[in-house]
């Protein structure tokens, strides 16, 4: 739905890094979106209508299995894009895409985006494209991060990571979210998810209430996390660089 409400796009990581001649023709195919808490964007093998780029929102990407179980293997907020695979290749997407915490996003129809890429030629063309193979990448060490999570950490880890994740991509130390959608995320049974969010909560670490969990010790909830959260951390920070550098190259060479 359109909004009437002012929220810059460029408040999204890489629309903050596109080359100003190429946001402007991308600018008037955006249209402001609001996600609502546990809505699903796209399941796995839609056909991808729109690409999506967070502003306040935050979405996990998730793995289906046959027995109707499923896996989170990566989490998207305002550094990244949902729906890369559209500019890969491919209109078709990898995996569900379920919204965790819910605000805002800019949305463009791959038919428009495809247009845009077609129209910016020239000798420093393609910035847009260059922008979501280095975001691919990202996303990638995260894909292999979680499998070796997945496979290595016990669940109190794994779920001091995930909100951390949370956490740093809501720019909040609270998160309303049950246990039923904790454990559907994390592809586990909700009584697991209960019985570690307790020893969080008896530790010091969080304070949980009817599905609202709020950060009590930042310094504690790191160190319970497994090792997963300092390796993404910095690699999101390398985003983080590697799009500001790209940036002011670009305004150098305008």
């Amino acid at each position: 739905m359109k909004m009437t409400l002012t929220c810059d796009p460029r408040d999204n990581r890489i629309l903050y890094a596109l080359r100003q001649v190429e946001f402007e023709l991308l600018e008037p195919h955006l249209e402001l979106t609001t996600m609502s808490r546990a809505e699903v964007l796209f399941e796995a093998h839609d056909k991808l209508q729109y690409i999506y780029f967070p502003i306040t929102a935050t979405a996990s990407l998730l793995c289906s299995l046959e027995d109707g179980t499923t896996v989170e293997v990566a989490m998207v907020g305002s550094e990244g894009v949902l729906g890369v695979s559209a500019l890969m290749g491919s209109d078709v997407a990898l995996t569900q895409a379920i919204i965790n915490i819910p605000g805002y996003c800019y949305r463009a129809s791959i038919k428009s985006l495809h247009g845009i890429l077609s129209r910016s030629g020239g000798r420093r063309a393609g910035s847009l494209q260059k922008l979501i193979l280095r975001y691919a990448q990202t996303l990638f060490i995260q894909m292999a991060q979680a499998t070796a999570c997945n496979r290595r950490h016990a669940l109190e880890q794994q779920l001091c990571y995930w909100l951390l994740s949370n956490f740093d991509r809501g720019r909040s130390d609270s998160l309303s979210m049950t246990q039923e959608s904790i454990a559907y995320i994390l592809g586990v049974r909700r009584e697991s998810i209960t019985e570690v969010a307790k020893r969080l909560q008896e530790a010091g670490i969080i304070e949980y209430y009817r599905g609202h969990i709020k950060l009590k010790s930042r310094i504690k909830l790191e160190t319970a996390a497994c090792e997963c959260y300092g390796i993404m951390k910095e690699e999101l920070v390398r985003l983080a660089t590697d799009l500001q550098v790209k940036l002011i190259a670009d305004l150098q060479v305008a």
